[in-house]
């Protein structure tokens, strides 16, 4: 399918890959511009932002690329106020943003916990702050945060944060589509399963004796025998 989104403009935070390949954030960038969207591809790294961009341009799509720091809201509205400027609307606001810290409450150190809540909750209050107000004066829009099934249940690792964090992102996307129904706006949040993406890499391995048998263990724990990709 084609052109669901043509004349759309959309604004995705977490845009870039954290190694080789295609990540969720990238992924869900390239698919919005496909679907005829005007893509801001927002990164803490601009090297990442701006590769996105680029593949979404070659595709003959259009998209700029931003650098934005989703623990800081000032970074967070120049973000959205440089797409206003390019794209004169926000129809969609994509959150991607999420990070891992492994450790019970004993293991882990109040700095982790603290980043944990910075990068995964925290960015779906400060953008949908900067946001709003864009989608309520054009009449409305679409949230999407992207949670995981580690809001609901054990996923077998001991990341005592990123499960709270998690769970909370789906209660704030709750409160955001009550509150803003009657106004046109929309949110709704994605739990993926176990995907293959260069983070898992780079946050899980380490807590298996290589890459391989990290990946062994987490195909098996897929009914399919493999996990999911970008």
């Amino acid at each position: 399918m084609v052109d669901r989104l043509r004349g759309k403009s959309a604004i995705v935070f977490g845009a870039g890959s954290s190694g080789p390949g295609w990540g969720n954030g990238k992924a869900a960038a390239v698919s919005f511009a496909r679907e005829g969207a005007r893509v801001a591809c927002v990164d803490l790294a601009a090297a990442a932002a701006a590769e996105t961009a680029a593949i979404i341009r070659d595709e003959g799509n259009q998209a700029i690329a931003l650098s934005a720091d989703v623990t800081n809201l000032a970074s967070v509205e120049l973000a959205a106020a440089a797409a206003m400027e390019a794209f004169g609307a926000i129809d969609i606001l994509h959150n991607n943003v999420g990070v891992t810290h492994m450790g019970g409450p004993i293991e882990l150190d109040e700095d982790a916990f603290q980043a944990a809540i910075d990068l995964n909750i925290g960015p779906v209050y400060r953008t949908a702050k900067a946001v709003l107000p864009h989608m309520l004066k054009g009449g409305g829009g679409a949230i999407v945060n992207i949670s995981s099934l580690a809001a609901i249940r054990y996923v077998g690792y001991p990341y005592f944060a990123y499960y709270a964090a998690k769970a909370a992102v789906n209660q704030a996307t709750v409160a955001l589509a009550m509150q803003y129904a009657r106004q046109g706006i929309r949110a709704n949040c994605i739990m993926p399963g176990l995907i293959d993406t260069p983070m898992i890499y780079k946050q899980i391995s380490g807590q298996y004796g290589s890459a391989n048998e990290m990946v062994a263990a987490r195909n098996a724990m897929v009914p399919m025998g493999r996990m999911g990709t970008a």
